[in-house]
């Protein structure tokens, strides 16, 4: 691909995920392409309609926070990493707002995507875990449940996604001695 078209490209899915962030996944792909600062032909041609793009924007999405959970793996505190990881996690499933609905994940990006999430994050948690920093027992499938509903239950309210997951984080109550 040549470098304007991969710029394009790569423009394309960075605005559509703000606009599906803002709008939901039914966001206009006319102003998609508007904000972008191509034409609806471009758009087009780089992705052939809805889905393609918003299969691009999971992605991406994806590739974001896998990213920054190989990036925590090298952070000085281990239960740190995991709790900027998972307020990542919080956001990630806030602004992609409707996009698993709107695209019923197939088997290939769906588990794929899913499988790398879980292993990016599993790695975070057993380092916290093994420095007793967090139970045992906790499973990397059972905090991304919890941010899933964190997100679902706080919508756009970003400081309450936030106050929730601190809650969580810290548990009902403190450690006693």
């Amino acid at each position: 691909m040549r470098a304007d078209a991969q710029r394009n490209r790569d423009r394309l899915v960075a605005v559509a995920a703000e606009v599906v962030a803002e709008q939901g996944a039914d966001a206009s792909l006319e102003e998609i392409s508007r904000r972008a600062g191509v034409g609806s032909a471009t758009l087009h041609r780089h992705f052939g309609g809805r889905v393609s793009l918003l299969e691009a924007v999971f992605r991406s999405s994806v590739d974001a926070v896998c990213v920054q959970a190989d990036d925590l793996l090298d952070h000085a505190d281990p239960l740190q990493a995991l709790q900027i990881w998972l307020r990542t996690m919080v956001g990630h499933t806030t602004n992609s707002r409707g996009l698993a609905t709107a695209l019923v994940l197939g088997e290939a990006c769906g588990s794929d995507a899913h499988a790398r999430v879980i292993t990016a994050g599993r790695r975070l948690l057993e380092r916290a875990q093994n420095t007793g920093a967090v139970p045992a027992d906790v499973r990397i499938e059972d905090l991304l449940k919890l941010v899933n509903g964190i997100s679902l239950a706080s919508g756009e309210d970003s400081a309450q996604a936030d106050r929730l997951l601190t809650l969580a984080i810290r548990g009902i109550a403190p450690r006693r001695s």
